[in-house]
């Protein structure tokens, strides 16, 4: 049909542009895949990577667990929470047809695919709000897809990118509302983009609600239409996301039983920054990236002087960027745009919001007519000012001048030739694509390197990562034991990303009850205990049934200068089952000391901890004081050098336990032992540092580079012998044969066994055990022998999931119920108008 052929044109220009752009960025950049420079950065290499190999796993059914449960991270974590917050897009589906060892293009594909999505989208938007050029509306649907807050920050969050969908996607669900079109798509659409990410999907659904009340004021509505318009909007939205439910509740229970991670308190940002990121090639974590292409930036400036546009639209769209913009800078409505919690991190990222409204600005501007000299020059003016507050910022870069300024000045030839036939019209328009494509392949570029030198970063799979998942799957054995992929872990989900059942996790949804539990047995945490770490102990592997554990040399992406030449090497030890059986007595508390700790949760005491002396490079005595987050006496230790002296028994293993000390341990000639911690955000685990005991004191060489603390319990002697006599009686009592599905255990114990059942996986909630909430022995699920039975079975349903489905049900009722009505009314009509 005639009709659609301008949007298809506008948004095949839009994609093509995007891609172009962004792979051109990447290329000079030499990133990922079109150079040597990783694109694995921050959250992307450590967390998005691997979470989509979990995904693939489950295509392809090679996951340990399900949709529901995953068994492969912490010991036994709820999966849905996370799936709904990182890998419901329909997008990442695709990542199934590439090879698992390919997950890093893949994820790449899967980044510019969505990005070209939503330049197309809002492409089709623009020319659904009013017809116009569509080679326009292709150029600014291209810009907004190229914004800042896309090429530098959600390039490595991609599913925030699903968030920059979202916004056309239920912008035209708004105005389907308004006019009454597409009742069953538009419910559909919503309950899509809230399934995809909910977070950004709750950003992008303010902000076309605000789109929305802008049309229906302007479009010179009878008040009755109006009404009847919010209403089908509200209906849309309600059962949109009442249809999402079944994924919205578990997310959202999730967050509230994760560990409470960081707590930010919101600081605007400076002017002169924000006015900053509106140029090209600049580089911030906490100011809104507000990029979106000189040209764009000219229509949409350009608008409050154009006189061709009604008055009444002209004063409602710049009045809407300019408050949504001040919005940004105030706290209540900072915190309105985040769901009412500072982000742990950017605090700006709801500014696609404002970049897409931007955009429809100025495509408002151009639909109408092209600026004339009245309109360019103001639009001009306010630029330039704006370019010149930007000079007042630390942020402003050599390169961006210079960009700002060329497109500056193809942004106004191209809108002083484009009124001019249409060979001037082609040479504007090349001008106008020209100009955008290259700003934002140029500050693509920038953010790429910016990124390498100020955040972490992640190699893309390699020899590492092969040598690794080799090792775990040649002594895979599970569930008759877990295999952990190591305590020297290429990321911090090595277990989704190379295989294995470990401790190590790292999510926005950390259990609370995961990460206590192991901060009491003595592990380690980056991420202020949202990055949990493999422990690599013998109690605990114990403990946890851990037969196999793989040992690599040091990942230098991990920030070691150079590999420390170790081989790779598979450890195996003696484990007691997943499923264990212990006395009828309750266990005493965690207390402070990780060494009786483990003890109680081992049920066996195996440690000597001895009193420790700890003085400083000259010989005198170390400081005390309060530590950090205890409240107990630890020695205060600054940058230098310590001795730490303790007496073992003969034949055990010394074992340092200093979570927040920044540096080296080395137990006499020893290798040095590194500790990277510096509480809260950073915990070192325990550590062994040798073979111990004998008429010699044990001493410790301690080097400090940071101000810290090391506890006065800080050495724990591990008697070998009575481990393996604790391990040989678990082994007697646990279960002589276990089960694992993707939403449960079950286990048959040894005839007679009394006492209490204890399932080596932590107790999250969603347990529930023979009908009833499972119990928590110590953190980990448990449940009382049934009195007559050599079998227990437990399941795992992820917290709201059945009042989800309710609601999700509910949903689908009225809008089946709906959809009959409506064409039970159709027809009605036409039977009215047809008679015969």
């Amino acid at each position: 049909m005639p009709i659609f052929r301008p949007r298809l044109w506008a948004g095949s220009l839009a994609a093509l542009l995007t891609v172009t752009a962004v792979c051109a960025g990447d290329a000079v950049a030499r990133s990922f895949p079109f150079g040597p420079h990783t694109r694995s950065v921050n959250d992307l290499g450590n967390q998005f990577v691997p979470f989509h190999a979990r995904l693939w796993d489950l295509l392809h059914g090679n996951a340990d667990g399900g949709v529901l449960l995953n068994w492969s991270s912490g010991y036994g974590t709820s999966f849905l929470p996370d799936l709904g917050t990182y890998l419901t897009s329909p997008f990442a589906l695709l990542v199934g047809v590439f090879p698992r060892d390919r997950m890093d293009l893949a994820v790449y594909v899967v980044t510019v695919l969505k990005m070209a999505s939503a330049a197309a989208l809002m492409a089709l938007l623009l020319l659904t709000l009013r017809g116009g050029r569509w080679w326009a509306a292709g150029v600014l649907g291209a810009s907004y897809a190229l914004c800042g807050w896309s090429v530098v920050e959600a390039s490595y969050n991609p599913m925030w990118l699903d968030g920059l969908i979202a916004l056309p996607l239920l912008c035209l669900a708004g105005e389907w509302a308004r006019t009454g079109r597409h009742r069953i798509a538009a419910p559909l659409l919503v309950a899509l983009m809230w399934a995809a990410n909910f977070y950004t999907a709750y950003m992008a659904t303010l902000g076309a609600a605000l789109v929305l009340a802008v049309r229906l004021c302007t479009e010179r509505e009878d008040r009755r239409a109006v009404v009847r318009g919010l209403v089908r909007a509200v209906t849309t939205a309600g059962v949109g996301i009442g249809l999402s439910a079944p994924v919205l509740l578990p997310v959202y229970l999730g967050t509230k039983h994760a560990y409470p991670g960081w707590n930010r308190t919101f600081a605007p940002a400076h002017w002169p920054d924000v006015f900053a990121r509106l140029l090209p090639a600049t580089y911030s974590f906490f100011t809104p990236a507000l990029f979106l292409g000189t040209g764009t930036l000219l229509l949409a400036c350009a608008l409050a002087f154009q006189r061709s546009v009604p008055r009444r639209e002209r004063c409602a769209w710049a009045g809407l960027v300019a408050g949504v913009a001040l919005s940004l800078q105030w706290g209540p409505a900072h915190l309105l745009w985040h769901a009412f919690a500072t982000p742990n991190g950017s605090p700006y990222r709801q500014t696609f919001v404002l970049a897409g409204l931007v955009v429809i600005a100025a495509w408002i501007s151009v639909s109408y007519d092209w600026p004339g000299w009245r309109a360019l020059v103001g639009g001009v003016a306010v630029l330039v000012l704006i370019g010149a507050g930007a000079g007042f910022s630390d942020l402003v870069t050599p390169w961006t001048y210079p960009l700002f300024a060329a497109g500056l000045v193809a942004a106004v030839g191209a809108l002083l030739l484009v009124g001019r036939g249409r060979r001037s019209a082609v040479v504007a328009a090349v001008l106008l694509v020209g100009a955008q494509a290259g700003q934002a392949a140029a500050t693509t570029a920038f953010a790429d390197r910016q990124r390498l030198n100020r955040l972490d970063d992640y190699a893309p799979w390699g020899e590492r990562q092969r040598t690794q998942a080799a090792a775990v799957a040649g002594a895979d054995g599970w569930p008759r034991y877990r295999t952990d992929p190591g305590r020297e872990q290429t990321t911090a989900n090595d277990p989704l990303l190379v295989g294995g059942q470990g401790a190590a996790y790292y999510s926005s949804l950390t259990p609370d009850v995961l990460t206590r539990t192991l901060r009491a047995l003595g592990g380690g945490w980056t991420s202020n205990g949202r990055a949990l770490q493999s422990l690599d102990n013998p109690v605990t592997d114990a403990v946890f049934s851990v037969g196999a554990r793989v040992r690599m040399p040091r990942d230098p992406h991990q920030g070691w200068n150079a590999p420390d030449g170790r081989p790779v090497t598979v450890s195996r030890e003696e484990a007691p089952p997943l499923v264990t059986v212990r006395g009828p007595d309750a266990p005493v508390p965690y207390g402070r000391s990780p060494f009786r700790n483990q003890e109680q949760l081992l049920g066996t005491a195996v440690y000597a901890v001895p009193p420790t002396v700890l003085r400083a490079a000259g010989g005198g005595p170390a400081g005390g004081g309060p530590a950090a987050d205890r409240g107990a006496y630890d020695y205060r230790v600054g940058r230098g050098t310590y001795t730490l002296t303790a007496r073992c028994p003969a034949a055990t293993e010394a074992y340092l336990w200093a979570p927040d000390l920044f540096g080296s341990a080395r137990l006499d000639d020893g290798p040095e032992i590194p500790f990277r911690g510096q509480l809260p955000q950073r915990r070192a685990p325990m550590q062994r540092l040798g073979a111990a005991g004998g008429s010699t004191p044990v001493t410790v060489t301690l080097t400090a580079a940071r101000t810290g603390t090391v506890p006065h319990e800080a050495i724990g002697c591990l008697d070998r012998t009575r481990l393996a006599s604790a391990v040989a009686g678990l082994q007697r009592t646990g279960a002589t044969a276990v089960h694992v599905t993707t939403h449960g255990i079950r286990a048959e114990l040894p005839p007679g066994s009394t006492g209490t059942v204890v399932i080596a996986a932590p107790r999250i909630a969603g347990w529930t055990c023979r009908g009833r909430p499972a119990d928590s022995y110590l953190g980990l699920l448990s449940v009382p022998v049934p009195a007559r039975g050599a079998s227990v079975e437990c399941s795992f349903r992820p917290p709201g999931l059945r009042a989800g489905e309710v609601i999700g049900g509910a949903a689908l009722t009225v809008l089946v119920l709906g959809g009959a009505a409506l064409a039970y009314r159709r027809r009605g009509d036409r039977e009215r108008a047809n008679p015969a």
